[in-house]
């Protein structure tokens, strides 16, 4: 089918076959379409169908909660063109370098608990994949309805293995299907690389991140990349990672080994939302620094008056992302400066 756009930078048109949505189509033909999670929680990627049929895969996804469907509202991640199409979308629309590449097989293998409710797990692709540091990918099962979108731990250029960490949630669909499989090994379709909250060597710049439970995975791989290239050589960097309990952390080892490969100049620090931290750094992994406190608290107090320069990540559950977005803004980071992918 023939899609064409109406948006602020003009009109615009690519195909989507039957089986993909109309993100999904327009990412892969290198178009700039609007999104964050690509998975229908988050609303970004709202468009208005002026004329043609869709079917909409997911009708009670959280990110509708605002549409209008009676006047043609449909979230582009959720649809899937019946028709040739025209939709208005609220943004500029432009043709990128880089486009999304169609979605990989992938197989799931080695299933790790890190905690009582967080495991990694690693998807063996059918074909390499060339990532940033940051990117996510999104992953989906004949089992599920939808797509779950999960960023990449490590960091390898063409790699064909993925480490990604899932935080399991009571009535979580993708999860329970997950724990439930351990042992075996589960085939996936993957779409991405995606996001924009990627790090970038060359930009040469001081990096703080800000992440809350498993929002420390994007964080990993943006380390990988960044001890990989001895950035932390001649540039600083401050990691801030939020938790409820001590019992509830993990990589810490990989975290100290970062910190220590970084030449002095790479400051992790534990907050722990629930409980005192007895002492100043942690007594299994001493180059680790806890404290008390939300994450974005303790992140604003350590780094009071500190380099307004610096790039900002930011990575975590919805309401953490958006404290984190306005303690930042607060202390002076400009915003074009904080890079985040909200994925609720």
């Amino acid at each position: 089918m023939k899609i064409t756009v109406q948006s602020k930078s003009g009109e615009t048109a690519f195909h989507c076959g039957q089986r993909e949505t109309i993100l999904h189509a327009g990412l892969r033909q290198g178009l700039s379409l609007p999104y964050e999670c690509a998975t229908g929680t988050c609303g970004t990627c709202r468009a208005r169908v002026m004329s043609g049929e869709v079917e909409v895969r997911w009708k009670e996804a959280p990110g509708g909660a605002q549409l209008k469907p009676e006047k043609g509202d449909i979230l582009m991640c959720q649809a899937r063109a019946r028709s040739d199409c025209v939709l208005r979308v609220p943004s500029d629309i432009v043709v990128v370098e880089k486009s999304v590449p169609a979605p990989r097989r992938g197989v799931i293998r080695n299933i790790r608990k890190l905690t009582k409710d967080v495991a990694e797990f690693e998807v063996h692709l059918s074909e390499p994949m060339n990532f940033e540091a940051g990117q996510f990918v999104v992953v989906e099962t004949e089992q599920l309805t939808g797509g779950r979108a999960y960023s990449m731990v490590n960091f390898n250029r063409e790699t064909d293995r993925i480490g990604l960490v899932l935080k399991r949630k009571p009535g979580g669909g993708f999860s329970d299907w997950l724990f439930a499989a351990h042992g075996a090994e589960p085939e996936v379709a993957v779409f991405g690389p995606l996001g924009r909250a990627v790090f970038r060597p060359h930009e040469d710049r001081n990096i703080l991140c800000i992440a809350g439970g498993s929002g420390i995975a994007g964080m990993m791989s943006i380390l990988a990349c960044a001890v990989e290239a001895d950035y932390f050589r001649t540039h600083k960097g401050s990691v801030f990672f939020g938790v409820r309990t001590l019992q509830d952390t993990f990589y810490l080892e990989l975290l100290a080994r970062y910190a220590e490969a970084s030449h002095g100049n790479l400051a992790v620090t534990l907050a722990l939302s629930d409980e005192a931290a007895r002492t100043p750094t942690h007594v299994d992994f001493p180059a680790l620094r806890l404290a008390d406190g939300m994450v974005h608290e303790v992140a604003a107090t350590a780094t009071a008056g500190g380099d307004r320069d610096a790039i900002a990540f930011v990575a975590g559950p919805p309401v953490m992302v958006d404290a984190a977005i306005r303690t930042l803004i607060t202390s002076g980071v400009r915003t074009q400066d904080i890079r985040y992918d909200k994925f609720g």
